[in-house]
């Protein structure tokens, strides 16, 4: 049967947007060959133009450029509860009902990576329906991300525009909560994160690296 198109958009998203590590170049010859399988759209036009230029990049440069696009901006953060509730208690209850959500989906949650990182949430979403709705749960973090990239010129930035553009239009209180964010920033209280040593989502059976 085929997969809708917005669970293989999530999906080639996910790996476009994971740190490019050994056996990434395996990983997106599995995204050109899904993105070629969808029906001609911009989205997968922004999907297929970031595929082939991470695919041309040298794997030193492609690390490098990854590592100052989001580990070394703070505005770029991969994590989406970071957004709203910033480092704050109302992201570790969050983050605790993510958990739950992983769960749910028959995804073990183990040590090394919080769960609120996207690319993690895109892989959840390609297989379950409660990851897309996740995902639209934190609009604000996805068009805050996007829109930053896309000032930056940044070849990433389509494709969280891609994502966005799976889960449809967003609502003018999306678009006030991002020109808030933009202003504001996120909330600046430094507690309650305690319970979430990083763990590391690891889908059932995947081979995600």
């Amino acid at each position: 049967m085929r997969r809708p198109v917005a669970e293989v958009v999530f999906g080639c998203a996910s790996v476009l947007l994971s740190y490019p590590d050994a056996g990434f170049a395996d990983d997106l010859a599995a995204v050109a060959d899904a993105l070629g399988r969808l029906p001609k759209s911009r989205t997968r036009t922004r999907l297929e133009e970031a595929c082939t230029w991470l695919a041309q990049m040298p794997a030193t440069e492609a690390a490098a450029c990854y590592v100052d696009t989001f580990d070394l901006r703070r505005k770029r953060s991969m994590h989406v509860t970071y957004y709203r509730h910033g480092d704050t208690r109302e992201r570790g209850m969050a983050l605790a009902a993510l958990v739950d959500a992983y769960r749910a989906a028959g995804i073990r949650v183990v040590s090394g990576e919080l769960p609120d990182f996207l690319p993690a949430l895109l892989e959840l979403a390609a297989v379950s329906p409660a990851g897309a709705a996740v995902l639209g749960e934190h609009r604000l973090a996805l068009d805050a991300l996007g829109a930053d990239l896309e000032q930056g010129n940044s070849p990433y930035g389509p494709v969280v525009t891609a994502v966005t553009d799976a889960l449809g239009v967003g609502s003018r209180a999306d678009r006030d909560a991002v020109r808030r964010y933009r202003a504001q920033g996120p909330p600046s209280e430094r507690v309650g994160l305690e319970p979430f040593a990083p763990p590391e989502v690891i889908a059932l059976g995947a081979t995600r690296r």
